[in-house]
């Protein structure tokens, strides 16, 4: 197997006294979906922040296709090819959808993917260019900030909680999404979920963190079928 695109290795990070990730590593390969799972305050938004750079972290490394990326500024590692969609889908309401998406591909400049790629991805945006984004609906707004991360041309996308808040149906359609991204573009997708059932349907591994311990690293579908696990930290 070639080498994992992203790498965590030991990453610790502390909120004064308290540590919300505890020495979590795992791997993460170009083309593959890795599902991170457990219960509000497990450490899963903690450790994403980390890796992009909005936290700081208190020990371990974050490697990018081999080259550290700890301690570097976000917009360096924005350019090096590392995307997060936060929890909430974080558009920005007075801006139009075109607007947003361009926003997205600011820190990579001509290497910015052309709006025509997104568009075709998310049709629904193309028809909704010109409104504000205040005016979408919630999985709009999801595809939106799919497609903001998607503009500047990422490796790794790290994706916060995309079903929080959909209508079911909705938000099946975003983790399917979300697989045929990963395996048509390549991607190494990091994704925190809470909703596990639909997270290991799409996911190739898994891991579970509990008070920011991970107590689980397997194949999505070996995850699926640990009964034990999925009645402890999995809720199904």
């Amino acid at each position: 197997m070639t080498a994992a695109l992203l790498e965590i290795e030991a990453v610790t990070t502390d909120y004064g006294p308290v540590r919300a990730v505890d020495g979590v590593t795992l791997a993460v390969h170009a083309g593959s979906v890795t599902a991170v799972l457990g219960a509000n305050g497990a450490g899963k938004t903690s450790l994403l922040r980390t890796i992009s750079g909005l936290e700081r972290a208190s020990g371990g490394r974050v490697r990018l296709d081999g080259q550290d990326i700890l301690g570097v500024a976000v917009e360096d590692i924005v350019r090096r090819g590392l995307a997060h969609v936060p929890e909430g889908r974080g558009v920005i309401a007075e801006l139009s959808t075109e607007e947003n998406l361009r926003l997205g591909g600011l820190w990579r400049g001509a290497e910015a993917v052309p709006l025509r790629e997104v568009y075709e991805l998310f049709p629904p945006l193309h028809e909704r260019r010109d409104q504000l984004a205040a005016s979408l609906s919630g999985g709009e707004r999801q595809m939106l900030s799919i497609g903001r991360a998607l503009m500047a041309r990422p490796r790794v996308l790290l994706l916060d909680e995309p079903s929080l808040g959909l209508a079911p149906i909705v938000g099946a359609q975003i983790m399917q999404l979300i697989r045929t991204l990963a395996v048509e573009r390549d991607l190494a997708v990091l994704l925190v979920e809470q909703n596990a059932r639909g997270a290991l349907s799409i996911a190739d591994r898994g891991v579970v963190l509990n008070i920011g311990r991970m107590v689980a690293d397997d194949a999505a579908q070996a995850l699926a079928a640990d009964e034990g696990l999925r009645n402890a930290y999995l809720g199904f």
